[in-house]
């Protein structure tokens, strides 16, 4: 049987585990962020329609139509294709699986600035209903020396879009992302980027320097000294005090954290931080090691 035509490494969100990965867009549209390694080996350029089509049908024969609930559109950023031509996808997705829920996709801060939220409303009328918004920091400072390519302001703008859309939206930010020297201003920041989005999700991550880019090259040259592992906690403390969502599933379970626990915010904030105090007090509580970046 042919088999889906996969082009280079292919990323996904880890709630994304059972969806089918459609590769709508190959490598991502913006790709100057100093720390991602994600999409360097790929020439940015959506997939022909025609292929997208074929992948779709070799899915539902390989699958079982039926079978097939979550559809993730990869790779970076699949959502600056023009408004027309994903709503073109997310119909021809409709059309093929009868038991489709959910359709989501990875969203940079440009491709969300590109649409209104009119434009996202009515992606979500047909069925792209979950965004991830990989933010990193709230701190202006920080999203300079990581090239994010967006200031604070627009940050939120873009996440606001989609939760004025009626989408879901997780946002992920990164410990350690600052250094020691920007750490607790990061993490202030962060947090309360959190607040002004509101978002349904939030995930912390820790930054791995991954050789090659130029935040390594920070790292390796000393320009950046990354936080231990308890300042790490301390960063994240920091973050989630600083967090006054309505209501929002926290996650800091990531492979790349050492110390994996999650919660409902805003209920289980108070033991969130009960938590992270408790390691902190005790140094001879054993946290997990970085992983390395081929780990990841």
């Amino acid at each position: 049987m042919p088999r889906m035509r996969y082009e280079g490494q292919i990323y996904r969100p880890p709630s994304e585990g059972e969806s089918l990965i459609l590769q709508a867009t190959i490598g991502c549209s913006y790709n100057r962020c100093s720390y991602c390694a994600m999409y360097l080996q790929k020439r940015f350029r959506p997939r022909d329609p025609a292929e997208l089509v074929e992948d779709m049908e070799l899915a539902a024969r390989f699958h079982g139509a039926e079978n097939v609930t979550k559809v993730f559109l990869a790779d970076g950023d699949a959502l600056i294709l023009r408004t027309k031509r994903l709503l073109e996808i997310c119909g021809q997705l409709n059309q093929r699986f009868p038991n489709l829920r959910r359709i989501s996709a990875y969203a940079s801060p440009q491709s969300l600035l590109a649409k209104s939220v009119d434009e996202l409303a009515e992606l979500h009328a047909a069925g792209l209903t979950q965004h991830y918004l990989g933010a990193e920091t709230g701190h202006p400072e920080v999203l300079e020396l990581i090239a994010k390519g967006v200031d604070r302001d627009q940050l939120i703008d873009a996440g606001r879009r989609v939760v004025d859309a009626g989408s879901k939206l997780s946002v992920i930010l990164l410990l350690g992302i600052g250094g020691v020297d920007l750490s607790h201003e990061h993490a202030v920041a962060s947090g309360t980027l959190i607040s002004a989005i509101d978002p349904r999700f939030v995930s912390t991550l820790t930054i791995t320097p991954v050789p090659g880019t130029g935040f390594a090259e920070d790292v390796t040259s000393g320009r950046v000294v990354l936080p231990g592992e308890r300042e790490m906690l301390v960063e994240q403390r920091t973050m989630i005090e600083h967090m006054d969502v309505t209501r929002a599933i926290y996650r800091g379970n990531h492979v790349s954290n050492s110390l994996p626990i999650g919660g409902n915010l805003p209920r289980d904030k108070q033991a969130l931080l009960a938590t992270i105090d408790e390691v902190l007090a005790d140094p001879t509580i054993e946290l997990r090691p970085r992983p390395s970046p081929q780990s990841l």
